[in-house]
């Protein structure tokens, strides 16, 4: 499934952010010529050549382009249709020119239509790519790997975006300051653009080259054409950029930027009868600062103090019940600008199933929820903060001319206290300590951009711990080097890396992470294990080895290795979901590279893997199959299967012995309406389920997207699931000498849906509204106790509890195991039923380049429902019933000085 994702997700990114190729003879005498080899054949390498603009006036940015200073240049076009047909005539032509003075970059575009009134002019917020645009991509650093990319759509509506790694990172947070406005007449649509120099960044030889590259998108026939052809089978994107000629003398650019701001809160939530803290509402007014200064041209220092993020939008709503915490995206724009320099992935792979989320870098670590919590008597009430503030931070990151990407970030998180009241006695008890966060990274290119070697090294440390707090690390380092190198002009690859960890602190915050869920060193049976409470430190390596093919032809694979030593722990700054796992994966695809008169393009997979223990057990092996459609009409469409042969689990005993799963099957199929329509659809669903019906779960989503005008656009996507599993894990119990691995079936239901409104007044001015209602409930039955966790049939792994055996009274079960009128053991009911509503309505204003106003209404409802009640009206009581929500009204304001 992450495979097809992973396709679509790259067919996604090779249309828009790289709607990337195009070639043939430039025709322009503003054009020259240079030859390249590009996958089977010589593909002509376009260089434009720019020109001062010297004692004319500059252009005026107001889309015509009728100002004089124009006429030094001439027009560059031919463009070549990128898709859906490569290499053919576009039906449309485009066509650009390039000056520039001291300060600025002036980009004019000519965007040819015979149907002037036909051009689609759909508004959105920044970086929403709707309807008509043009783009223009530029690797000023000319490393072939990172470019910047600015996109205008036909409405006037901004894109930008920070391309890396030869174009399979693009990162929209990038938000800079530059000008431009569109205009249309008989001919088609204008684009004029100003780009302040010191947005880019460059290097100081007289005469500079630029990578260059400007792609259109044609809406009514989504087409993809591009200046610089590339080919479609052709790995990478800003290595097979054209080049921009004729700038010579470039200034410095001294780029200082500081971006003060302030917020008015006000929170409103339900009053707890005798609780001092929760008296129904709370007020303040508090501020902070953003800075970025250029320290050299390829580098970039941005600071912030006391930061917030206030404006953000909430996670989604999730709950596990495999003990595993789970990965939410970072959101907050801070960390999210340049994140691609400080990410080390562990193991992603094109195969995936390698935990490809684990990271040796987290950001959202920083700023965590308080870990702590105090324990409370009866009678008293707790004021638990809900984040741990950041102090500050300071993030130095850019590449050099050379190919050194450098990164390194600092960042320092407060002490959080709650405060316990006991009849009007407080006292207060560290939740959160003191923490200082570093990162480092560093990695170089080599050989035109087709090789990297890198390396980083990350450090927690906190302050002296607490008794209340002497659970965490006191300090955590981590680190590793990765590399990947390309030939047969970058249609080969072989790349990896090796990561390691280091954690320090008291006997038992160590032995708490060898009896972690990411660890289980406890686990019964695992003789290659021990626990040892008398460490005070754990030392653990992972990393990953592969080879793969990616282009000349239809035929891609990728194949490898990786592995988490048993003592990896990478969590206190970076994401690790399990350690102690060794795996093989392999992944060959086959993909269309012409359109026919029923597919755009077709791609098809296999997969397989295999995982192992430190031990040598082999816990999985599994095979995969799956495709995926973009058909003539601009439909998309999925499905795949997946056999597991045998699984073995060593984490759902949570300590208990490894435990055989049965094979299984899963399957899955979605299919998208075209993605052009005012109105269009999804509909996506997925089913696992073991051969021997020990579990299986279902789940089915989808929904809509509408645009009744340019201006208004509304969605609802509603999901809803079913697991049913003989073999949920509840609790492990002591009995006498022995310990009980208390399993239960579990019917689980849960339904959400994520609603969203957005109204586009203008380019600057919107408002978008976020709303996800979500239910989970949970109801057990069938308790029974794992006896052979390695049979190899189900029935012969567990004893299940007779009537006689089990009782209910009082929200307690009561097992006599013996029927000899003695309880042996008890246990609470685990049914559940978890409620939340979130939502965010933001109105955001730029009310000038870099300068925004946001007023924001946030809510949160979180309830427990009774899961004896149907799902719908459990649903409709809490979130449309006499439970009162958290509701946030904020005002933010910020300016961008730019020095």
């Amino acid at each position: 499934m992450r495979q097809l994702l992973l396709m679509l997700a790259l067919t996604f990114l090779t249309v828009k952010a790289g709607a990337q190729e195009a070639s043939g003879p430039v025709a322009s005498s503003g054009t020259e010529e240079a030859l390249t080899t590009t996958s089977e054949e010589e593909v002509p390498k376009k260089i434009y050549v720019t020109a001062p603009v010297g004692d004319a006036a500059a252009p005026a940015i107001d889309g015509n382009l009728n100002d004089p200073a124009w006429d030094q240049v001439e027009w560059a076009g031919d463009y070549t249709e990128f898709q859906p047909d490569e290499n053919t005539d576009p039906s449309v032509e485009t066509r650009f020119k390039i000056l520039y003075d001291a300060k600025n970059l002036y980009v004019a575009f000519k965007c040819y239509d015979p149907e002037p009134d036909k051009i689609e002019k759909r508004l959105s917020r920044r970086d929403g790519f709707a309807g008509d645009w043009v783009e223009l991509n530029i690797d000023s650093y000319f490393d072939k790997r990172t470019s910047f990319s600015f996109t205008v759509t036909a409405a006037g509506v901004k894109g930008d975006e920070f391309v890396s790694n030869n174009g399979n990172n693009w990162d929209d947070s990038w938000n800079p300051i530059w000008f431009v406005k569109t205009a249309t007449d008989a001919e088609g649509w204008t684009a004029e653009m100003r780009i302040p120099l010191s947005q880019l960044k460059f290097g100081d030889a007289e005469e500079q080259i630029w990578g260059l590259q400007s792609t259109r998108r044609f809406f009514r026939e989504e087409e993809r054409s591009l200046w610089q052809r590339k080919p479609i089978d052709q790995p990478g994107w800003v290595s097979e950029f054209g080049e921009l000629h004729g700038l010579k003398d470039l200034e410095r650019q001294h780029q200082l930027e500081i971006q003060p701001y302030t917020v008015a809160r006000s929170i409103t939530f339900p009053a707890q009868e005798g609780n001092p803290f929760e008296d129904g509402s709370l007020t303040d007014l508090n501020g902070g600062l953003d800075a970025k200064v250029g320290i050299t041209n390829d580098l970039t220092l941005d600071l912030t103090l006391n930061p917030d993020f206030g404006q953000v939008e909430a996670d989604p709503s999730a709950i596990a019940l495999d003990g595993f915490q789970i990965f939410f995206r970072e959101q907050r724009p801070f960390f999210i600008e340049n994140k691609n320099i400080f990410e080390m992935p562990v193991s992603q792979s094109q195969a995936g199933e390698t935990f490809g989320s684990d990271n040796v870098f987290y950001s959202r670590r920083i700023g965590r929820s308080p870990q702590g919590f105090p324990s409370l008597a009866d009678g008293e009430f707790v004021d638990q903060p809900s984040n741990t503030p950041i102090l500050g931070a300071a993030k130095f990151s850019g590449k050099t001319r050379d190919g050194w990407s450098i990164g390194f970030l600092e960042s320092v998180t407060a002490r959080r206290q709650a405060v316990i009241d006991n009849n009007g006695d407080r006292r207060k008890e560290v939740v959160e300590p003191l923490t200082n966060y570093m990162v480092g990274r560093v990695q170089k290119d080599f050989n035109d951009g087709d090789t990297y070697v890198g390396t980083l090294f990350t450090a927690t440390n906190r302050e002296s711990l607490a008794e209340s707090v002497d659970f965490l690390h006191q300090a955590a380092y981590t680190g590793g080097v990765d590399f990947k190198h390309q030939w047969n002009n970058r249609d080969w690859y072989v790349g990896g890396g090796l990561v390691w960890s280091h954690v320090e602190g008291s006997e038992g915050a160590i032995q708490r992470t060898q009896e972690s869920i990411e660890h289980l060193f406890q686990r019964e049976g695992a003789d290659y294990l021990e626990v040892d409470p008398n460490r005070t430190s754990l030392t653990g390596t992972g990393g990953n080895l592969q080879l793969g093919k990616v282009g000349n032809g239809h035929w891609r694979f990728e194949t490898g290795g990786t592995w988490r030593s048993p003592e990896l722990e990478l969590n206190d700054i970076g994401f690790q979901r399990q350690a102690d796992d060794i795996r093989h994966y392999t992944w060959v695809g086959y993909q269309t590279l012409k359109p026919d008169k029923t597919f755009r393009r077709v791609g098809i997979n296999y997969n397989h893997w295999g995982a192992w223990d430190f031990g040598g057990n082999n816990n999985l092996l599994m095979f995969n199959t799956n495709s995926w459609q973009n058909w003539a009409n601009n439909w998309f469409s999925n499905l795949g299967t997946t056999v597991v042969a045998s699984q073995h689990n060593n984490f759902a005993l949570r300590g208990g012995p490894r435990l055989r799963l049965s094979p299984a099957i899963s399957f899955w199929s979605g299919i998208n309406t075209d993605s052009r329509k005012k109105i269009r659809f999804t509909l996506r669903h997925n089913g696992y389920r073991a051969f021997d019906d020990s579990f299986r779960n279902y789940r089915v989503s989808g929904g809509f997207f509408y645009q009744p005008t340019n201006a208004l656009s509304l969605s609802a996507f509603p999901s809803w699931s079913i697991n049913r599993d003989q073999l949920q894990w509840i609790s492990n119990i002591s009995v006498g000498d022995d310990t009980r691995y208390l399993n239960g079936f579990i019917e689980q239901q849960t339904l959400s849906m994520s609603i969203r409104l957005n109204y586009t007044i203008n380019p600057n001015l919107t408002l978008q509204y976020w709303g996800q209602p979500f239910i989970s409930r949970g109801r057990y039955s069938e308790f029974k106790i794992v006896t052979d966790p390695l049979a190899a049939e189900f029935e012969d792994r567990i004893t299940r509890y007779s009537d006689q055996e089990i009782s209910f009274q009082e929200g307690v079960y009561s097992v006599d195991e013996n029927s000899n009128g003695s309880v042996d053991f008890t246990f609470g009911d685990p049914d559940f039923s978890f409620v939340q509503f979130r939502s965010n309505l933001v109105i955001r204003w730029e009310y000038i380049p870099g300068s925004e106003l946001f007023l924001v209404w946030s809510q949160d409802l979180t309830a427990s429902g009774n899961p004896a009640d149907p799902l719908l009206d459990t649903l409709e009581s809490n979130i449309f019933g006499d439970v009162q929500p958290r509701n946030i009204f904020l005002l933010k304001a910020t300016y961008r000085f730019a020095l």
